[in-house]
């Protein structure tokens, strides 16, 4: 990491040689040896330019454009909070469980076990008129109905401020994948135990909630003619009921979050159960960690907003999951509570190029090749998932030595995607 606190960006010196005169904030970049593309680098430039924003940003190696604000953007603030910066899927993160099996005691061959996930977790999306949603449930199961019953009240006060948040998917999208890069993954550590790991986040209700309030946070720009170098920086200030009953919305969902990976890991677990024939324990480790949220933390001696978008809480000793692409080791990782990251670490290998422009350059032949041994998708809908679409993770882990310590190193063999 090379950074010199009195000027906005050296990274960006050639381009923006004159970043004092945007009255920017420092940024501070872990991102040694990892691409960072121009468009990236402009879009924290105008982050950083946002007045209430804390000390300085923290940019994870993963780095890459996004919505408002970088994918791999730590933005701690005061006074206000960026509602796109954030995002829409709020709470999305990662849980990861190991279990008591190696493996020697899988089947030969994993395709029925890759059948049974795929069966036990809805996943994708159908869309049409009078189609029911393949990534919904039907029927609502046991533990989906146990899961909203502690989140049903608090949906409730939400709505009753926002109406039009009540046709959002809720309870039927709890205990589901969803689709893009979410995954469902049997992986083995660095000694062949087995771990099961997954990535989702709040679906379609939290769609909805950061979707509604990004719209709101614009409205409010325009109101009091506040001009920003991207409308989607649009903020709410704190001290407005727009921003308390933004924080309530996104705590639920950052909940509903949660829940949702706890309910598709136990019906994982179950289904993999009918197809293992040795019994099993798991949960013998496991972590559930957010990567796109936004919570209140205490920072060089004052209380601050974090955001992080898609960025991992990596406290001194707190435990979390930075994972690599399809084809690509995941790691298990221990914080260690590096303060000038604001204690975080990345959320990803992060992608080198855009969906569409992998889809343009990669084949379906690419794609096997680059998910060799990996019982997974190997057709057309799933190149712009493929492996070099995104940084090396080596790189990427590298570049963040100083932030996590690795624990365990997994490497996928079966993958489930949206």
């Amino acid at each position: 990491m090379e950074t010199i606190a009195d000027r906005a960006y050296d990274f960006l010196a050639e381009t923006f040689d004159a970043a004092k005169a945007h009255k920017a904030a420092p940024v501070k970049m872990w991102t040694r040896g990892v691409p960072v593309d121009d468009s990236s680098k402009e879009q924290l430039l105008n982050t950083a330019r946002m007045p209430f924003i804390y000390k300085w940003l923290a940019v994870m190696p993963d780095v890459h454009y996004g919505k408002g604000s970088t994918i791999g953007s730590v933005i701690p603030t005061k006074g206000a909070i960026i509602p796109a910066a954030v995002g829409v899927d709020l709470g999305c993160g990662m849980m990861a469980v190991r279990t008591s099996l190696t493996a020697s005691d899988l089947p030969d061959t994993l395709a029925p076990l890759r059948a049974a996930l795929e069966k036990a977790v809805p996943h994708g999306r159908t869309v049409g008129r009078d189609k029911r949603d393949k990534g919904a449930w039907g029927e609502l199961p046991e533990a989906t109905v146990e899961a909203w019953s502690a989140l049903d009240e608090g949906f409730k006060r939400i709505v009753d401020k926002h109406p039009k948040l009540a046709k959002a998917n809720t309870a039927n999208h709890l205990g589901t994948l969803g689709t893009g890069n979410h995954f469902i993954e049997v992986c083995l550590d660095e000694e062949d135990r087995v771990w099961f790991m997954l990535h989702s986040g709040s679906r379609g209700v939290g769609n909805a909630i950061g979707s509604y309030f990004i719209e709101r946070a614009k409205e409010e720009m325009r109101r009091y003619f506040i001009n920003l170098p991207d409308q989607d920086l649009a903020y709410l200030p704190e001290g407005t009921e727009s921003f308390d009953d933004y924080v309530e919305a996104v705590e639920w969902a950052q909940h509903f979050a949660m829940a949702n990976r706890e309910v598709m890991m136990r019906h994982a677990i179950d289904a993999a159960r009918k197809v293992i024939a040795k019994p099993f324990e798991a949960h013998l480790e496991a972590v559930n960690c957010h990567h796109n949220y936004v919570a209140r933390e205490r920072h060089f001696g004052e209380k601050v907003l974090v955001t992080r978008k898609g960025a991992v809480r990596a406290a001194e000793g707190v435990m979390g999951i930075i994972p690599g692409s399809m084809g690509a080791k995941s790691f298990i990782v221990r914080g260690r509570g590096n303060v000038e990251s604001f204690c975080s670490c990345s959320h990803g290998a992060g992608r080198v190029m855009s969906r569409a422009e992998a889809k343009r350059r990669f084949t379906v032949e690419d794609h096997a090749a680059a998910t060799l041994g990996v019982e997974c998708r190997k057709d057309a809908e799933v190149i712009d998932e493929t492996p070099k679409a995104y940084k090396d993770i080596d790189a990427v882990m590298a570049a963040q030595a100083d932030l996590v310590e690795i624990v365990h190193t997994l490497r996928q063999i079966v993958c489930v995607k949206g």
